[in-house]
């Protein structure tokens, strides 16, 4: 879309490389060289940005089962197909495995793609995008005409589409919810237009963004969930708002035809970089200042595709 078809090449074949082996080894993260073993550990002789502590190495979530990185993975590699990234053996080699897989995995309770250190539990956004891994592979039978049981997937998808709407949904207070039977919020639920599950015009998703303009908006920014009271993350209450969600609530907006609203917000979010343009995770409109990591990918990724929405060039095909 952005014209980096080599960049897109290199990083679907490093994608390829890393994730070879068993689908249920498949990681939410790996080391730049594609390494899987990410130790984590504590530094405590390092003190952190202003003290705060514990600084860590490594990443215990590599070691955690998301079943959304499975979605994942199908969506871009499908992406990659829809703007003229050739086909690949491999590649549908390692879909298939995943799919595989994800076919009597995908009613297991995981961590989400939160990492929680909750426990696990019904995630609906994890849901959703195995509901996408399915839809992904189907279309990659039915469009390109690769080998595959497409009717078997087109089964599975149905089911998923209908256990997200019937255990995923509050129907009393009109919002999909953060995990099936619950009634927290969750902003991670967004995506649900962007990877077609549901127009972005459905009642149901109408609902679910001004439920999340209600509960988790500050100052036009978004938070991942509440964090007062008991909570999933296992972590101590309260955190900045999470700036990759404010970019995908910027496109809910645009996709629901509020595109004044969304240019507002857009334009509140880049006003947000430092002197050289860079993003961080998370920001706190209080103390007005960056938190969690930085420079963040993930906002950089968000900022670029709301600007491509806002541009009027759109998601990609359904």
């Amino acid at each position: 879309m952005t014209g980096y078809r080599d960049e897109a090449v290199a990083w679907r074949d490093w994608l390829l490389r890393a994730a070879a082996g068993r689908p249920q080894d498949l990681q939410i993260v790996y080391s730049l060289r594609g390494d899987r073993r990410l130790l984590e550990r504590e530094l405590p002789w390092l003190p952190g940005y202003q003290g705060a502590a514990p600084v860590r190495i490594g990443n215990g979530a590599a070691g955690q089962h998301q079943l959304d990185v499975y979605g994942e993975v199908m969506d871009v590699l499908g992406l990659g197909g829809d703007f003229g990234i050739d086909h690949d053996d491999d590649a549908w080699k390692l879909q298939k495995e995943l799919m595989d897989f994800l076919e009597s995995n995908w009613e297991r309770p995981d961590e989400g793609v939160w990492e929680v250190r909750g426990g696990q539990r019904q995630f609906t956004h994890s849901k959703v995008l195995a509901w996408r891994g399915f839809d992904r592979a189907v279309k990659s039978v039915e469009r390109l005409g690769l080998d595959g049981p497409s009717a078997r997937w087109r089964t599975l998808r149905e089911q998923v589409h209908a256990d997200v709407c019937q255990n995923g949904f509050d129907v009393k207070r009109n919002t999909f919810v953060q995990s099936y039977g619950g009634e927290a919020l969750d902003a991670s639920l967004l995506i649900i237009p962007l990877v077609h599950f549901l127009p972005a015009h459905d009642p149901r998703m109408i609902g679910t963004v001004a439920a999340i303009e209600r509960e988790l908006m500050t100052d036009g920014l978004v938070y991942r969930y509440s964090t007062k009271g008991t909570h999933v993350d296992g972590l101590p209450p309260g955190e900045g708002s999470f700036l990759p969600l404010s970019f995908l609530y910027v496109d809910n907006l645009a996709l629901q035809g509020r595109k004044a609203q969304a240019v507002a917000c857009f334009e509140r979010l880049l006003g947000l970089t430092n002197d050289v343009g860079l993003l961080s995770e998370e920001y706190d409109p209080a103390l007005r200042r960056m938190l969690g990591n930085f420079p963040q990918a993930l906002t950089h990724v968000g900022l670029v595709n709301s600007a491509i929405q806002l541009s009027g060039a759109g998601p990609a095909p359904p």
